[in-house]
């Protein structure tokens, strides 16, 4: 009896693996329609904060985010319905962004004051990394956030040693610069400095006068050109040794994603990947 309870009906496994998936022909068009509808819906956030074209094509905006919004309104329940625990889905990251990006129009329709929260939803773009789940994308993906992982503790220590350093050049630039009308007028002023200089941003608001502090920036500057190589190299040897194949199945029970190629249950909850009966 729980058996047949538990069994998932076909249309409801076809809808999933169109929506969630992308290894069938559906999947992949039902990702490239979606993804042009986030991109276009981005670009028209964008255009109403821009007051001239906004008086000028307003009507249109308006009608083409009502439909944008009614469409991932339709593809957020459908999402829901095409998974047996729907909660893993709606309190998601994804599934949280979803529904902040699809609100705001229809808040901004019974409440007076809410065209504010049209902002969020520029929130949709986030969902172009969800969309981009084909194979050769998700497997690079998989294997740079794993990369990040596993150098995390080398990029905190380097990133201690950057604010260790910028604290001693700083205080020695307030040092050389303090009594010059050079801006220098406090070490944490100083460190401000330091730091926008040895990242190579230079805005120029702050400048040494003196030929020693000119010396020292100059030294800082090239000093900055290698520092910034440092996390690239960390990471690039942590991506050497990882290579993953990946498919774009996810688990119509817990909704798991990230599966090796290969795989043929879910590593989350042990649930068969790819079956219709459940």
């Amino acid at each position: 009896m729980s058996t047949r309870q538990n069994k998932l009906p076909k249309w409801k496994h076809r809808l999933h693996e169109i929506i969630y998936e992308a290894d069938t022909p559906a999947g992949k068009y039902f990702d490239i329609i979606l993804l042009v509808v986030i991109l276009f819906s981005v670009v028209i956030v964008m255009l109403e904060s821009i007051e001239p074209i906004d008086k000028k094509y307003h009507a249109f905006f308006n009608i083409s985010e009502w439909i944008i919004t009614i469409i991932f309104s339709v593809e957020y329940f459908a999402r829901i319905i095409c998974i047996r625990r729907p909660k893993k889905y709606i309190f998601s990251f994804f599934g949280i962004i979803d529904l902040l990006s699809t609100i705001p129009k229809y808040l901004s329709f019974f409440f007076i004051g809410t065209h504010v929260l049209a902002a969020l939803r520029a929130l949709r773009l986030l969902r172009v990394f969800r969309i981009l789940k084909l194979v050769r994308f998700l497997g690079a993906s998989r294997i740079l956030t794993k990369a990040l992982i596993a150098s995390r503790a080398k990029i905190f220590v380097f990133l201690f040693f950057v604010i260790i350093l910028c604290c001693i050049l700083g205080s020695i630039m307030y040092l050389v610069e303090g009594t010059n009308d050079s801006g220098f007028t406090s070490i944490p002023k100083s460190i401000y400095w330091a730091i926008v200089t040895l990242t190579t941003v230079g805005y120029g608001d702050i400048a040494p006068t003196s030929s020693f502090g000119q010396l020292i920036a100059s030294i800082i500057m090239i000093l900055g050109y290698g520092i910034i190589a440092i996390p690239t190299g960390i990471v690039t040897s942590e991506l050497t040794k990882n290579k993953i194949q990946t498919s774009t199945q996810a688990c119509l029970n817990c909704n798991a994603i990230n599966h090796n190629d290969a795989a043929d249950f879910c590593y989350k909850c042990g649930h068969k990947l790819n079956d219709a009966n459940g």
